[in-house]
């Protein structure tokens, strides 16, 4: 039998990629400065957007003091009785560096191949608007939605999501709910039906190194006085073993060896390990003991995500850099504490530092736990059971190997529990050039949230009281 809200979703399919063509054109870089403007065009055209579908109360969150950048609110409380879900987006994007590696303009959205190319279209914009074409079908054949609706479209995900604990501080009231439904957090393979049910945490710092006031020139100084470029270089080759383990005392505390049920879970799942690094012209590598999926979705990781100093520009510049740079990110597995974790490297560091260099560590950023969905949660039973309808597959439990902020932030601040169920697919180059979007995936998407809507608005309330810890 076919679903008349179903019909109606993909019968406005062309107006959704529209929009999506609209929303990708506004460089909405929150980590950016220079791109507010383009992160207000986004944040007015969402909001215009969800009022026109009939969502109240809307309203930018911001924490108390009114910093960083707005996240957006709009509700729909249509039915009395049934489940309360917080449907999480978010608007924000990353930068498109390297310009010259991009085959398109990357905050125009291009068609080819099936595919729609642009920043931010996989992550996350057209999965929010794959969710907000679903609530907007709801409304416009039936009057209204099965189940609560509070929406929260974040705008500071890419950078971490800083002001996001303060706004679910403050906001608390307001945002109350049984769990959330969140249109981030791709899918793992485009020939797998999976459903990710835990992320890694996330933390990170940038340093500085300097040896000298200023730049030196090599020939006068040149062995008399240290370069902060080498200091650097021994310091970040300290930081691992020669099989892969972070050595930072303290690092692993709270660490747990992977249960030989969960090793022989993700031993069983289909995966061509030779076929997926051949595709990125990379080799396996990694900590010892432990498979690949091993590594990617139940350890720890510590990375160096950019160093630079002294001149990098062309021809020869003989001199000695007196600062050296370096950004570094890890990601954190359950039992991990995102704060001590990352004092121990710094603890590390400072423990290896030559007395004739100093050592600067700054740029503060958002940081979260890792988190995993309960086993027996109802929106993670409704969730299998509507991909299991919509494409005739049982789909795998999977993890995922990077972070959504979010899932640890709302469930230690508000309670309760978070499924991602995002139709963007993890090859989709996000946070690199040529990003895209499969247009596939809108029909697939459409589906799916239909589907889950329609099973959620047959759960009971109640049985979301034992995972509600607020």
């Amino acid at each position: 039998m076919t679903d008349p809200v179903l019909t109606y979703a993909h019968a406005s399919q062309s107006r959704l990629i529209d929009d999506l063509k609209t929303l990708v054109s506004f460089p909405s870089v929150g980590a950016d400065p220079a791109m507010a403007q383009g992160m207000e065009d986004a944040r007015s055209f969402i909001e215009a957007r969800i009022k026109k579908m009939g969502f109240k109360n809307c309203q930018r969150l911001t924490p108390p003091d009114g910093s960083g950048q707005a996240s957006l609110y709009g509700e729909r409380l249509d039915a009395p009785g049934k489940p309360t879900l917080l449907v999480y987006a978010h608007y924000d994007v990353q930068p498109s560096d390297p310009q010259d590696k991009w085959n398109t303009p990357p905050f125009e959205a291009v068609e080819k191949d099936g595919r729609l190319y642009g920043r931010g279209i996989s992550d996350d914009k057209a999965p929010m608007l794959i969710a907000l074409d679903t609530l907007a079908a709801f409304i416009a054949v039936e009057g209204k939605l099965p189940v609560n609706i509070k929406l929260l479209i974040e705008g500071e995900e890419e950078a971490g999501s800083p002001s996001l604990p303060a706004i679910l501080e403050h906001h608390r009231d307001l945002l109350t709910a049984d769990a959330v439904l969140s249109a981030d957090g791709a899918r793992w393979r485009p020939d797998l039906v999976a459903l990710n049910v835990g992320s890694r945490g996330n933390s990170g710092f940038e340093m500085r190194v300097q040896t000298a006031a200023q730049d030196l020139h090599s020939g006068r100084f040149g062995g008399i006085v240290a370069n902060p470029l080498h200091v650097m270089s021994h310091l970040i080759s300290s930081l691992h073993d020669t099989e892969g383990h972070v050595t930072a005392p303290g690092f692993y505390d709270g660490v747990s060896e992977p249960a030989p049920d969960e090793r022989a879970e993700i031993a069983i799942i289909p995966y061509d390990e030779d076929k997926a690094f051949d595709a990125i012209k990379a080799h396996p590598h990694g900590e010892a003991g432990y498979t690949t999926l091993e590594r990617l979705w139940l350890r720890p990781t510590l990375d160096v995500n950019g160093m630079w100093g002294g001149y990098t520009g062309a021809g020869s510049k003989t001199v000695i850099a007196n600062e050296a740079f370096a950004k570094l990110t890890m990601r954190l597995v359950p039992g991990q504490d995102p704060q001590r974790t990352k004092q121990a490297v710094m603890d590390h560091l400072k423990s290896r530092l030559p007395p004739y260099a100093t050592l600067e560590f700054y740029g503060e950023r958002g940081q979260g736990g890792a988190y995993a969905v309960p086993p027996e949660h109802p929106l993670l039973a409704a969730a299998v059971t509507a991909l299991t309808k919509t494409s005739g597959e049982v789909p795998i439990k999977v993890r995922i190997g990077a972070s959504l902020p979010l899932t640890e932030i709302v469930h230690r601040i508000l309670g309760i529990d978070t499924v991602m169920f995002s139709f963007a697919i993890s090859d989709e180059n996000f946070h690199a050039p040529n990003e895209f979007f499969r247009l596939s995936s809108v029909s697939d998407g459409l589906a799916a949230w239909v589907q889950i809507l329609r099973e959620l608005a047959e759960t009971d309330r109640d049985s979301y009281a034992p995972y509600c810890q607020s």
